[in-house]
């Protein structure tokens, strides 16, 4: 059964995911190192694990399945859910799919590589509401696409 997993530690489109969930009834795993408020729904399953560097991605990882969605700005586990048959998509509304994970990998190695030496300075840019509306259409098409198959 088709579920959505959120990378929700840093995750900017928690509610949207929310309400696009319910309009599908699909559960929604809220997967983070602390416990975060969210409006009460029988569809959200809350995932507290323990804090430390990529335990939310772990246990992610370990629990998505084929044709389930995650929702997730971290490349790395990006590539791991795509391998393992899922569909992502980061809060600004790009879908990651085995066309396009490798470049994306390649571009975050490179842009680390260039901070590390100094050469890039600057990180993202700030999350805007055309981000934020561009992610629900996305994740809309997304599911629509995924019901269709």
């Amino acid at each position: 059964m088709l579920e959505i997993y959120i990378d929700a530690d840093a995750c900017p489109v928690k509610d949207e995911v929310m309400k696009v969930a319910g309009r599908h009834a699909l559960v929604v795993h809220l997967v983070s190192n602390r416990w975060m408020r969210m409006p009460e729904s029988t569809l959200l399953h809350k995932v507290v694990v323990e804090a430390g560097p990529d335990v939310a991605d772990n246990w992610i990882a370990e629990h998505i399945g084929p044709g389930d969605v995650v929702v997730t700005a971290d490349i790395p586990l990006a590539s791991r859910c795509v391998k393992r048959g899922a569909r992502v998509i980061d809060p600004t509304g790009k879908c990651l799919d085995e066309a396009s994970i490798g470049m994306a990998v390649a571009m975050r190695d490179l842009m680390t590589g260039l901070r590390e030496t100094g050469a890039v300075t600057s990180r993202n840019a700030a999350f805007t509401p055309k981000d934020r509306s561009r992610f629900l259409s996305s994740l809309e098409t997304m599911l629509q696409a995924i019901r269709r198959q």
